[in-house]
């Protein structure tokens, strides 16, 4: 599975995130240690917001580890509010356009897990994405037809909701004609304001998620795993939990697709 990593709070530069701790995500890319692929080397991305409202995008199919662009990026460019990915592909192609995070508008999108067996239904799932955004649709992953999916649902009005009915669709469709695990699913998103998360499984192994609130830097990072393995102050994120951070305020409640 991926791993990935975001922030809200004052601005900071990438790197303080993405590369200079520890056990930072480009250090997760190769030596990940809460998920059952250790090496994440199917490409990267990083989604970041600044003075416009639309984040800027880099993706790769590079190593994340491995692109100098990456860290001179990383280590020049400051944002309040930025997500970034390390991808290990559930089957589908290593290309930019697989590469989290996505980006329709001022939304961003990233997604840790599967769908199982989506590969029996992918042109099913397709097609639940009406035409107005299917032009957005520029890969083959289940991640991207999840963001997809959701915005249809009305991710600009009520996130919670708009994602619940989303993946609920798309579980019903796993249940129907693919395969168990059905929806595994930790993501991350935002609209520029406010960052979003969630951690939620059919079954009872939803990938982890945590967040840490820094005095120092004035803002949280959000992350599929603590970016020093020596911290313990961590907040591990519960199962079934929809999460929004804006600012120092956290807020969890329960996320219960209609199924």
């Amino acid at each position: 599975m991926c791993r990935w990593a975001a922030y809200i709070g004052q601005p900071i530069f990438l790197e303080d995130i993405i590369s200079r701790p520890g056990h930072s995500l480009i250090h997760q890319s190769h030596c990940a240690t809460q998920c059952h692929t250790q090496i994440n080397a199917d490409g990267f991305g990083v989604a970041w917001y600044g003075e416009r409202p639309e984040p800027g995008l880099y993706r790769d199919v590079m190593p994340a580890w491995s692109d100098p662009n990456l860290r001179s990026l990383t280590a020049t460019v400051k944002s309040g509010l930025f997500l970034a990915h390390v991808r290990a592909s559930t089957g589908t192609a290593t290309s930019r356009n697989n590469c989290h995070p996505f980006v329709v508008g001022h939304w961003s999108f990233m997604h840790n897990g599967q769908i199982g067996g989506y590969e029996h239904f992918r042109r099913a799932g397709e097609m639940l994405i009406p035409d107005a955004l299917y032009p957005q649709r520029k890969g083959a992953t289940d991640s991207e037809a999840l963001f997809l999916l959701a915005l249809a649902e009305g991710l600009e009005a009520d996130p919670k909701c708009a994602l619940e009915r989303a993946t609920a669709r798309l579980t019903e469709l796993a249940r129907q004609r693919g395969a168990a695990p059905h929806m595994r699913l930790t993501a991350a998103f935002s609209d520029g304001a406010r960052l979003y998360a969630v951690r939620h499984a059919s079954d009872a192994a939803p990938p982890t998620l945590y967040h840490k609130w820094s005095d120092t830097r004035r803002g949280r990072a959000v992350v599929s795993e603590p970016l020093e393995e020596d911290q313990r102050d961590w907040e591990e994120v519960p199962p079934g939990s929809f999460c929004i951070f804006d600012g120092k305020s956290v807020e969890i409640s329960p996320f219960c697709p209609p199924i």
